[in-house]
């Protein structure tokens, strides 16, 4: 019987400059499905908490905090979503600091902070010259949301910008000086794409290193479709600063959207095949 998806587009103001690329990703992605046999309907984010979701198999880019959490409610009621909504939730700064630190991965001296607060934060809670002030939970809706501070009394005033938009928490995070690179890849497949966004030094590292890393992180943070950005150090160092549940693709869009496609379906395969068996042994 042929499978059928709902895929949920992300909302646009959790897509800052990269509406169109979102939109073209998971478009080309459904396009992909269908190749495969598959059928499918996209819905907006919105329509998460309004409407009624009949597809059993999920495929979701969905990012704003209230739709993640309607989503769970759907997983524990047996339907099956890639990403998962705890995967894209670990994926909000707060969490994956510490997820990503306690299991030792490379990562920026960081510190999380509520924008509420009585306490003066400074430069050297976690850098020295310029530090960075991220919001908490999702990684950007506006530009200020990733600013670099070159001051105490810079921080403090972004922080309370923060509060007065309603944003909790606040990561500060130590500044590493290098090249800065982003990376796109689908786990347990053999696409993985990177690239220079600002290579000024060329600095020569590993790349099978950075694979590794950027694969090991996704397992914890159980993502399948994700991306990231990392720091190379002029001896060679590599320091993930972010990763991302599924990110635009853009540059390698139609190349991805295949492996995207292909390992959506696969998990879709196996879920709809074991939910066969407990129905058969309950039966």
């Amino acid at each position: 019987m042929k499978l059928q998806f709902a895929g949920i587009r992300r909302k646009s103001d959790y897509s800052p400059n990269q509406i169109t690329n979102d939109g073209l990703i998971i478009l080309k992605t459904a396009q992909e499905l269908i190749k495969l046999g598959a059928d499918y309907k996209l819905y907006e984010e919105s329509d998460i908490l309004s409407g009624h979701i009949d597809e059993e198999v999920i495929f979701s880019m969905a990012r704003g905090y209230d739709a993640l959490k309607q989503l769970v409610k759907l997983e524990e009621n047996g339907m099956f979503i890639i990403n998962s909504s705890l995967a894209s939730i670990n994926c909000y700064r707060i969490n994956m600091v510490e997820k990503l630190k306690r299991a030792g991965i490379p990562f920026p001296n960081s510190k999380v902070v509520p924008t509420k607060s009585n306490e003066n934060y400074k430069l050297n809670d976690v850098g020295e010259r310029k530090i960075w002030v991220k919001r908490g939970d999702v990684h950007a809706v506006h530009r200020e949301d990733v600013s670099l501070v070159y001051g105490d009394e810079e921080l403090n005033f972004l922080l309370n910008e923060f509060a007065h938009r309603g944003i909790k928490d606040t990561v500060l995070q130590e500044h590493i000086y290098g090249d800065v690179i982003k990376f796109y890849s689908v786990r347990d497949t053999n696409f993985f794409r990177w690239y220079y966004v600002n290579g000024n030094n060329h600095y020569k590292f590993d790349q099978l290193r950075l694979q590794e890393l950027a694969e090991k992180s996704a397992q914890i943070l159980n993502l399948f479709i994700y991306g990231g950005d990392a720091i190379i150090s002029e001896d060679g160092s590599i320091t993930l600063i972010d990763v991302n549940d599924w990110p635009s693709f853009a540059n390698f869009r139609d190349e991805a959207s295949r492996f995207i496609a292909k390992i959506i379906y696969e998990k879709a395969v196996e879920f709809s095949e074991n939910k066969k068996i407990e129905e058969q042994v309950i039966a």
